[in-house]
């Protein structure tokens, strides 16, 4: 089958990640029809905005979309393409699953979660505005619809990927309405699979708890801001945002991403790592129904890393893009 998938490159590494990523899924033999997208920076020159450039249009017309690190300004600057591209096409389900990747370095070993974070509302709907000079009010919005609907989501993923328990994080002893009803809502959900585990955690003990004993979780289901920062915490448990996945899924449309930043001193030099974007295009060859081709691309990464001989610098080697992607393709048939 053929597949047709939206291509975002990205900035900085992000183009170089990205040739990488299509390389290897050539390799193993998935059929997809690339269509990228203008480069941003060029979108720039010429005065058009990324977001209004019929990127969105793009994504809904192949309903997935696999995309680089896009820089977001602190500050100042314009508001962030990615949430703009989770609210604009209701991406509403963030998945992070975080494991061990043998042969990286990292403080604990046998952890195995999965982060699920709702991706469009909380402090994310940019409902911001200043009251009086020196007062800034931010919203933050959380409704039982979008509530309800992510702890579905959470549910449903424990079942069918046979996970045993899910942890709600909140901060409902503060904030009792809008977290209150966050958790309201999911308990709700969760008298429906009595099969499945569920306990909360106050999201400041929950991060005491991660970082004493992150083997203890095993689904935690987050609201947007709360879900940011925890799966970034988890990432840096077993080796950084370079060796984790992400994936923003909604009814019709899923995007596919690498969650790691741009990288502007290294681009352009050819030592970039992929694997964070390889593996987020793992989940997307299963989301495509392509298991097994996923499956065979996830065997050869875990034995590049399992081996050590061709491992990019940030990752203890001093292998190029290059070397790495190739080493990736030689192992697929072994």
């Amino acid at each position: 089958m053929r597949h047709k998938v939206t291509l975002i490159p990205g900035d900085g590494i992000g183009p170089e990640v990205s040739e990488a990523v299509q390389r290897i899924i050539e390799a193993v033999g998935v059929s997809i029809e690339w269509e990228p997208t203008a480069a941003r920076g060029e979108l720039e020159r010429r005065g058009v905005d990324f977001m209004h450039s019929g990127v969105v249009e793009a994504i809904r017309k192949t309903g997935v979309a696999l995309k680089g690190p896009l820089a977001t300004g602190v500050v100042s600057g314009p508001p962030s393409i990615n949430v703009g591209l989770r609210k604009a096409l209701d991406l509403y389900a963030n998945v992070r699953p975080v494991k061990n990747l043998e042969g990286v370095q990292s403080r604990f070993q046998d952890v195995d979660m999965v982060l699920i974070r709702e991706n469009t509302e909380d402090l994310y709907a940019g409902l911001e505005h200043e009251v009086v000079p020196g007062v800034v009010e931010s919203l933050k919005i959380i409704t039982e619809r979008a509530s309800t609907r992510i702890a579905r989501f959470a549910f449903e993923y424990a079942r069918k990927w046979n996970r045993k328990k899910i942890h709600g994080i909140h901060k409902a002893n503060i904030m009792k309405m809008s977290d209150g009803l966050f958790l309201t809502s999911i308990r709700k959900v969760a008298t429906e699979y009595p099969d499945i585990e569920y306990k909360e955690l106050i999201i400041d003990n929950a991060c005491m708890q991660m970082v004493l004993n992150p083997t203890q979780y095993d689904m935690l289901l987050l609201t947007n801001l709360y879900g940011d920062i925890m799966s970034d915490l988890a990432a840096g448990l077993v080796g950084g945002l370079g060796v984790v996945p992400s994936a923003n899924i909604g009814e019709k449309v899923a995007i596919f991403e690498a969650v790691h930043g741009t990288a502007p001193d290294i681009a352009g030099q050819g030592i970039a790592n992929p694997t964070a974007l390889l593996m987020s295009a793992i989940l997307m060859l299963v989301y495509l129904d392509e298991a097994k081709a996923a499956g065979r691309i996830e065997g050869a990464l875990h034995k590049v890393y399992r081996e050590g001989k061709s491992l990019t610098r940030d990752v203890g080697g001093d292998a190029t893009t290059k070397e790495f992607t190739d080493a990736v393709i030689r192992t697929l048939d072994k």
